[in-house]
Order: structure tokens, then C-alpha cells, then sequence
């Protein structure tokens, strides 16, 4: 239960360093916030790795690039689900799915179990 609510709040940080630092995410309050955290640990853990799956021959083709693009849907996704959370665009889903995910290994090097 622990490492949930460390994961949980990891996310939250990282949530709201994006919806500071990338300008078309925009989050409203707090409970906006945490509920976001959430709802978009749940999408990372069960849609996206489905997405994954089945955009893997577009991505095969990138090199790799389009996965940027899968984690960006799986941004918006969760944005879409939480009212108070909102994306403007997709390039800014892009940016606040990297964002996310820098923000969220950097923060989990510190808060680490080892």
C-alpha cells in the first residue's frame, strides 16, 4: 500500500510540474490534481500498454518516434476523463506525457525503496 501512495503522489508532482512548465496543460485544483494522478497512473498501467500493442507495426516503422505520439493519446485520454484537467492540442499531450515522465524518474531516484 505504501508503494502505491508513493507512486500516487510521484505522479501528482509530476502532474503538476507539467501543468506549470508546458503551456497548453492546464489543471484547475487540487482534487483536480490528485484525481488526475490516478486516473492517469490507471491509464499508463492498462490502456496504454494495449495501445502499445497495437500501434507496435507504425512504431516498428519510426524507429520508435510514434511512441511519443502513444503516450501522448494516453495523456489526453486521462485528461479527457478529469473534469478540471485539460490539454490544448496535441503537441501539448506530447509535451506533458515527456514532462510526466522526466519529472516522474527524476522525483523516483530520490523516493527509491533501495
Amino acid at each position: 500500500m505504501s508503494r502505491f501512495l508513493t507512486h500516487w503522489l510521484i505522479i501528482a508532482i509530476a502532474l503538476a510540474a507539467a501543468a506549470y512548465l508546458v503551456p497548453g496543460v492546464q489543471i484547475s485544483s487540487w482534487p483536480a490534481l490528485i484525481i488526475g494522478a490516478l486516473v492517469l497512473g490507471f491509464v499508463n498501467a492498462i490502456v496504454r500498454p494495449v495501445m502499445t500493442l497495437l500501434t507496435l507495426p507504425i512504431t516498428l516503422v519510426t524507429l520508435g518516434l510514434f511512441y511519443l505520439v502513444v503516450n501522448g493519446a494516453a495523456f489526453a485520454l486521462a485528461a479527457a476523463v478529469v473534469p478540471g484537467f485539460n490539454v490544448m492540442g496535441c503537441g501539448s499531450a506530447i509535451m506533458g506525457a515527456l514532462m510526466v515522465s522526466l519529472v516522474s524518474w527524476f522525483v523516483g531516484l530520490f523516493a527509491s525503496d533501495d
